[in-house]
């Protein structure tokens, strides 16, 4: 009896998904040879639920039918409309992954589902829920499967969105997990340039933020000046792995003159003597480094007078450095990580490993270490993508 009831309510619902998928027309020839593949493929689907309605790869495949004929709904159909379609996706992804808790591939197209629901409402209360469900369901997905750097972006977007919606108290801690989310599929995969440009585009606006809040920044803070910089270098990595995309190239024009041009990066690290990797912390010095196309090197006092010295604190050309006592040259890098050493200063250590063996050094902070680590490791991957002209076409003009 109770199989019975269950059966007939799963004949109910699929009826109500089978009309819906039925009235999809598609916008244009392509979309309606689409749309009948698509709607042979729900009936199959159907049929194995009706048989079985504990067979979750069947409602997992409908959710993702019902999700694609969503996409083929023309922007002035008002019947079917594309958010019934998506709430329908949703509750067979619901159902999917109830019968079986570890289906990632589940989790991450219902959140892309709730996304796009969401974005059909605006800054609304409404769209602000379905933000907050979209990120919970990236999250599960990421549990289930953490070698996924498509789910951490699409994460890092959801958390983005929700930003822009939620009372300002909360929005700078959810902009810093969105960063983290960006910075963890970069991690994953080092030439994935659109959560490189995502990062570059989230910096950009805390950086917006801060300044328009006037916020008081303490000696812990990152300043908008160091975000907008940190913004450039994620934008013009991104544009040096894709030079024609063309979104890309116009933020690279908005972000440029922030870099500390002809550089990429500068900033300051704890470095040892000269010859003596494994001198007494008390002989490690804190000194200028620069990185550009080329490698990373380090800047004697002079050198770094002259920085100091330049217009707006930016170079105006390339400084004179003839035996930096540290350089590394890119392509002899192997790996660059963060390193945990007693035979190192207390602080946020860096371990370049090289072919000619490792260089350790103390950057000033952790959240500065994250920032040099992204950035040789981006150098390297341009270089390793043979766009390292690009780059330095950047960097040099």
């Amino acid at each position: 009896m109770v199989i019975d009831l269950m059966r007939s309510l799963h004949t109910g619902e699929n009826n109500a998904a089978m009309e819906l998928i039925n009235s999809v027309t598609g916008v244009d020839e392509e979309g309606r040879s689409r749309q009948r593949i698509l709607t042979f493929a729900a009936k199959r689907y159907a049929s194995a639920i009706d048989r079985n309605p504990e067979d979750y790869d069947a409602l997992y495949n409908w959710a993702l039918v019902l999700q694609e004929s969503a996409d083929n709904v023309s922007p002035d159909s008002s019947s079917p409309s594309k958010d019934a379609l998506l709430e329908e996706a949703c509750k067979k992804y619901d159902e999917a992954t109830h019968l079986c808790p570890t289906l990632h591939d589940a989790f991450y197209n219902w959140a892309i589902a709730i996304s796009d629901r969401a974005k059909m409402r605006g800054r609304t209360k409404e769209a602000e829920e379905l933000w907050k469900q979209a990120t919970k369901n990236y999250e599960k997905a990421v549990q289930l499967n953490w070698n996924s750097p498509q789910a951490l972006n699409n994460w890092g977007l959801a958390l983005q969105e929700l930003s822009a919606i939620v009372p300002a108290r909360e929005k700078q801690t959810i902009v810093r997990t969105a960063i983290s989310k960006f910075r963890a599929a970069i991690q994953l995969q080092f030439d994935f340039h659109r959560a490189i440009y995502n990062l570059g585009t989230v910096l950009y606006g805390l950086a917006e933020d801060t300044l328009r809040t006037g916020r008081p920044v303490n000696a812990k803070d990152v300043s908008p000046n160091e975000l907008y910089s940190q913004s450039a270098i994620y934008i013009a990595a991104a544009h040096a792995l894709k030079p024609n995309y063309s979104v890309y190239r116009s933020a690279l024009r908005l972000v440029r003159s922030m870099l500390p041009l002809p550089y990429l990066k500068v900033g300051y690290m704890t470095a040892p003597p000269a010859g003596n990797p494994i001198a007494p912390h008390s002989d490690w010095k804190q000194s200028q480094f620069v990185l550009n196309h080329e490698g990373l090197l380090q800047l004697n006092k002079v050198e770094q007078k002259q920085l100091s010295q330049s217009p707006s604190g930016r170079m105006l050309g390339a400084v004179n450095i003839d035996k930096p006592a540290i350089k590394v040259d890119i392509p002899d890098i192997i790996s660059v990580s963060a390193c945990a050493d007693l035979t190192l200063p207390p602080g946020a250590g860096l371990c370049i490993d090289t072919i000619n063996g490792p260089i350790y050094l103390v950057a000033e902070t952790w959240e500065s270490l994250d920032g040099w680590i992204d950035a040789i490791r981006l150098v390297y991957t341009i270089f390793a993508r043979g766009k390292s002209d690009v780059l330095a076409g950047v960097i040099t003009g």
